[in-house]
């Protein structure tokens, strides 16, 4: 009986754990219609409502008040950069942010530098708050996409893209 009753606690208990993994994903995306780098972070809208009642004074509502969004917009704006291979910083513009459904999106951009051969990245979007956070970030649009894992100590980390 007691066996049973373990059992049936680890079952009720593991939905709550379901979401233990603190995680993020980026995509870098090189548009030559547009002819700019755009940036497409996503956070899961659960993390984004406890980071910004950490990050942020008083009553929090991320998921309905603009000026919330925007703050958090702003927070990852200062947690996100990136540079040429030689190390020109690319300045990135705000272009958006938006709740859709169980997450949490914000997007920024720039002009792509003529003959880039690579990126730098850094993205450091709450990872000041939680060590195990890990933010992915997928870089499509130069050939073969390439990944790159922002975990434990990273604070840099490029990708190369194929010659022509």
């Amino acid at each position: 009986m007691r066996f049973l009753l373990i059992i049936v606690c680890l079952l009720v208990a593991a939905p709550s754990m379901a979401h233990q993994l603190k995680s993020s994903v980026t995509t870098v995306l090189f548009n030559k219609r547009t002819h700019n780098v755009e940036l497409m972070h996503r956070f899961y809208l659960h993390d984004t409502e406890h980071a910004v009642g950490t990050l942020f004074k008083g009553k929090i509502d991320i998921i309905s008040n603009k000026a919330d969004q925007q703050r958090f917009a702003k927070y990852v704006e200062s947690h996100v950069a990136l540079q040429t291979l030689s190390g020109e910083p690319l300045p990135l513009n705000f272009v958006g942010a938006q709740v859709d459904g169980k997450f949490f999106w914000v997007y920024q951009e720039a002009p792509i530098p003529e003959n880039i051969e690579g990126i730098k990245m850094s993205n450091g979007a709450l990872r000041d708050l939680w060590p195990s956070q890990v933010n992915m970030v997928n870089v499509e649009g130069k050939g073969k996409i390439k990944t790159l894992n922002f975990a434990q100590d990273d604070t840099w980390l490029e990708a190369r893209f194929e010659q022509n």
